[in-house]
């Protein structure tokens, strides 16, 4: 232990002795920019007179004022010029400069100092120039400038090929620079960046290895790129310091000196056991400091701080592990602009932790970002919040060929190596929709080049019988494996406004009212919360019966579309999107706390909860559907203390009280086990008439930052005398704003959407605003009144910035902390067996016989047939071994459509007769338990053809996910398709 002391100590003081001659630099470029919209000639030159231009600090996009105002359709698209002079620090000189965007939108021609760099087009990816020979060193001036084109149909220009993923739907067109910027300032032997695109480098690469979760301990690896661009040969010595979450050194080690000659580059490799690990996990974003240090004769002369977690992770027998406990996939399909009214997705750090906290909150585990990689902003959000990641490159809904199939590979290539090291991403998504198999070999050729040992799966929507993709999964429908894991893209893809509780409340809006989508009725989209909470309830209980603990073959969970309402593709009554869990300000609407709790557990339900849906504040006459989401075997409703008897379960978690009058006071639920012990409960009271408005601060820890871009959150709630929230309360409040900030707003129905008005609505007793600051320190003051209420104000100060020459040391969200309040991953495992499969030896059919295979192959593109007629509607299935069968679990070819009318045989024992049920992918078929062998499937009548889900629509009405559906099918009605079918003994 001595010994490691003095090594430390040695270690921070040459670090310190040396510092004179350390110059890495990496500086907040995001101060002191001016932006105008229009096409300016010479306006990339340095004496341009930009006098007259707005003034912004990034990330700043041109048009983020519009968002939620306008449909996304409409958002302002052309060209824009950035342009921003700045000095370096005194006594940079002879050193390596390197400028970093985070990405901007869509395509921008940038010049420094008069002179064009690059041209960057995909919209997405970071990417960086090498500008050292371009920067004057202080006291000149330099001059940056950006002409960006973000119009829908650009195209790259070397090809003429559109991108895909610049795609008016799905894709929020915020242009300009909506994201942040740095330098980087180096000697000239020097560690990379991860910066492929223009710079051709892939910088540093940590991770794990030899990875024991019960010891705590794993080989932790670091590999780093370096160039040498002085004009001599230069011995290298590579030392890597790990630092803990409260920057404590834990670890220290060396590889071995490397002579690296003059522009010669390398990679660097050193590794060591470190013991007493924190794995990072599901809502325990435990994060290290891995610091890897060049030195020459013994003076260190590069550092680069690697912020990244060390996690273990499996991809097997159908399900995914986390540090070895089983995760079943909870979560959301989330735009990846993640955006927010009025400023769109340009928001501070802190404010990306708020929203992506908020899902961990309500037990999501995984956000599926939709389309386009996530800015590093988001994915560093997740990394600290504990929240997993799906990762996508870029896409639309369909492969693609040619140039535009390589600018897909370039920006997955790009975006692995920039995120390689953040350990919340855990799936890369090759494609939203499935790709052919020699694509998937690319792509999982790109992963296997640039992050071998980074413990992610990839692979793409669909792509169910894959032998390329590593997971895979539909939009809409159910699927099961025993081998990758497979877990639904999109579910539950309806729409609902915050504002609507129920019929019976102001506005007083009937289920399903609203606007007619592509001229059909559009109930679906236009739900109240009740009835939007209960679809997304319905929608999970899914995936949850079919979960790891079910079977050989189980599905791996599945994601809900969206978590926050979005400025894209709608069809409810607004025009943008309300699929939102939580809506544009990110309040909760009842289904995130529907959610909340029916996915408390890794897999299994681990904590039980019940939670009583909407308000307690009707009238006398008012008499409803009462409804209780509950993890317990029962639910009983009590009003002011008189038992309303228990509710009617359905779905496993959803519990109705029907026609319960109204009375103020209390309503309670209780949740029991089978036995009667208390499991959980909920109440709702009656508020008393609105008497008072309050007001609630939210900003970043350290307050709100005086630089132009950090925001305040202020909610704003109407409360009776008690200081209750009343939940039925639409009134209209006014706000005024003192001091050095702008007013942003935030969001309501009604003209414009209430976008940037200082009058806006609460909706069922609250609502949210946004302030931005100024460059400029000082006392904020915001006051809000409305008649007939008591107006309250806050008062609060913010925080200076110091910045000089346009470049400053504060980088963003630097200090943030990590959200460790789940702990570490459990020890116990996450499900108990419920049954044991029973496996199939062969099956045999007097129709299609060498075809019966196909049934039971685990594959779910292929199915068993017979020819149509009702003769040779059977399939015997021969079993391992006699066994008592209680249970067929079968996925019936036009599952969500057909009904087949069979009978199920055991040893030739009638153990089932009757009809099979539309669903979304299996149904379970209880069996009288018979021992037997052989277990036969006959069709004993006409099938029928009915859409049991005819409200759940695809998103491309041309394609049809029930893949063997077609027009000759539906009229045969003598056929029995089966495309898998399991057997099951249950575990008593």
């Amino acid at each position: 232990m001595k010994k490691v002391f003095i090594y430390f100590t040695i270690f921070l003081f040459n670090s310190v002795l040396f510092s004179q001659e350390f110059k890495r630099e990496k500086f907040n470029f995001n101060a002191d920019w001016k932006l105008k919209t229009g096409d300016f000639k010479d306006a990339g030159t340095i004496n341009f007179n930009d006098n007259s231009w707005k003034k912004v600090t990034l990330p700043h996009a041109y048009n983020q004022e519009e968002a939620f105002e306008k449909d996304i359709e409409h958002l302002t698209t052309g060209i824009v010029w950035y342009r921003k002079k700045f000095k370096l620090p005194k006594g940079i000189k002879d050193r390596k400069i390197f400028i970093e965007f985070e990405g901007i939108r869509q395509a921008g021609e940038i010049y420094v100092n008069g002179q064009k760099v690059g041209l960057h087009e995909n919209g997405v990816m970071a990417f960086g120039f090498d500008i050292s020979d371009l920067i004057k060193p202080f006291p000149s001036e330099n001059t940056i400038a950006l002409r960006i084109d973000n119009d829908w149909k650009y195209k790259e220009k070397a090809t003429g090929a559109s991108y895909q993923w610049n795609n008016i739907n799905f894709n929020a067109n915020y242009g300009g620079i909506p994201k942040n910027v740095f330098l980087h300032i180096t000697s000239k032997l020097y560690q990379t960046l991860p910066l492929y695109s223009f710079l051709k480098t892939t910088g540093v690469y940590i991770y794990p290895s030899k990875i024991d979760i019960p010891a705590a301990s794993a080989v932790i690896n670091a590999e780093t790129e370096i160039r040498n661009e002085f004009n001599t040969s230069k011995t290298v010595e590579y030392e890597v310091l790990i630092e803990d979450i409260n920057g404590k050194p834990i670890a220290s080690f060396s590889g071995e000196k490397m002579t690296v000659l003059p522009n010669e580059t390398k990679t660097l490799k050193a590794n060591h056991l470190v013991e007493n690990l924190h794995f990072w996990s599901w809502g325990y974003g435990y994060l290290y400091t891995v610091k890897t240090i060049l030195k020459v004769d013994g003076k260190t002369i590069d550092e680069v701080s690697t912020k990244t977690g060390f996690r273990k992770t499996e991809f097997k027998e159908g399900q995914f592990w986390l540090n070895d406990r089983v995760l079943q996939v909870k979560g959301y399909a989330q735009r990846t602009s993640n955006e927010w009214p009025a400023i769109g997705m340009s928001v501070p750090q802190w404010l990306s932790d708020f929203s992506n906290k908020l899902i961990v909150e309500g037990n999501g585990n995984l956000v599926r970002w939709m389309h386009v990689t996530p800015w590093k902003q988001d994915i560093e959000s997740c990394d600290r919040v504990g929240l997993l990641q799906a990762m996508p490159a870029g896409d639309a809904e369909k492969d693609a060929q040619g140039d535009t199939w390589k600018q897909r590979v370039n920006l997955m290539r790009d975006a692995i190596i920039y995120n390689r090291n953040n350990p919340s991403i855990i799936f890369y998504e090759s494609g939203n929709e499935s790709i052919s198999e020699p694509h998937m070999h690319e792509m999982k050729s790109l992963r296997d080049t640039y992050d071998p040992f980074g413990g992610r799966a990839i692979g793409s929507r669909e792509m169910l019988d894959s032998q390329e993709a590593e997971y895979g999964g539909e939009m809409l429908y159910i699927n099961k494996s025993a081998r990758k894991p497979l877990w639904a893209t999109e579910y539950s893809r309806d729409e609902g406004l915050r504002k609507y509780w129920d019929e019976f409340s102001p506005p007083y809006h009937k289920e399903g009212d609203g606007p007619l989508y592509r001229g059909n009725p559009a109930q679906d989209y236009n739900h109240n919360q009740d009835r939007h909470a209960i679809e997304n309830i319905v929608r999970w209980y899914d995936y949850y019966r079919e979960r790891p603990g079910t079977g050989k073959r189980v599905n791996s969970g599945g994601v809900n579309i969206i978590f926050s309402d979005s400025n894209t593709h709608h069809r409810g009554e607004q025009n943008y999107r309300t699929s939102g869990e939580v809506d544009a300000m990110r309040i909760p609407k009842d289904g995130y706390w529907a959610h909340q709790v029916i996915w408390d557990g890794w897999v299994d339900i681990e904590k039980h909860r019940t939670h009583i849906m909407g308000h307690w504040n009707y009238t006398d006459k008012v008499v409803k559907n009462i409804y209780v989401v509950s993890t317990a075997s029962k639910v009983e409703l009590f009003v002011n203390g008189v038992s309303q008897g228990f509710g009617k379960q359905s779905s496993e978690f959803l519990f109705t009280f029907e026609n319960i009058a109204w009375k103020s006071g209390t309503i309670k639920a209780i949740g029991y086990d089978e036995k009667g012990t208390v499991f959980s409960e909920d109440s709702k009271i009656t508020a008393d008439e609105p008497a008072a408005i309050q007001l609630k601060l939210h900003t970043q820890p350290e307050g709100m930052l005086a630089d132009g871009n950090d925001v305040a959150l202020i909610d704003v709630e109407v409360v009776d005398k008690n200081g209750n929230r009343c939940p039925i309360s639409n009134d209209l409040i006014t706000f005024t704003l003192d001091g050095p900030a702008n007013w942003l707003g935030g969001i309501a129905q009604g003209p414009n959407n209430y976008i940037l008005s200082k009058e806006i609505p609460v909706e069922n007793g609250i609502n949210r605003v946004m302030i931005q600051s100024l460059a400029k320190a000082g006392k904020i003051k915001v006051t809000a009144s409305a008649k007939g209420l008591k107006e309250a104000e806050i008062n609060f100060t913010t925080k200076p910035v110091t910045v000089v020459n346009g470049i400053t040391k504060e980088l963003p969200g630097i200090d943030l902390p990590s959200n460790l309040e789940r702990g570490s991953t459990p020890k116990m495992p996450s499900y108990t067996q419920k049954r044991i499969a029973v496996n199939i030896l062969n099956a045999v059919s007097p129709s299609n016989n060498n075809d019966t295979y196909k049934s039971y192959d685990d594959n779910e593109l292929t199915e068993w047939r017979n020819d149509g007629n009702l003769n040779t509607g059977s399939i015997t299935y021969t079993l391992s071994k006699p066994t008592i069968v209680n249970e067929c679990v079968v996925k019936m070819t036009g599952w969500r459509t057909k009904i087949y009318p069979i009978r199920i045989l055991a040893d030739g024992k009638e153990v089932f007769k009757g009809n099979t049920t539309q669903s979304l992918g299996y149904i379970t078929i209880a069996l009288e338990p018979v021992l037997a062998e052989k277990i036969t499937v006959e069709l004993i009548g006409s099938s029928k053809e009915k859409d049991g889900f005819a409200k759940i629509v695809e998103v491309d009405a041309r394609k049809e996910l029930d893949l063997y559906k077609d027009k000759t099918s539906v009229d045969v009605t003598g056929q029995l398709r089966i495309v898998e079918i399991e057997f099951y003994e249950k575990i008593k």
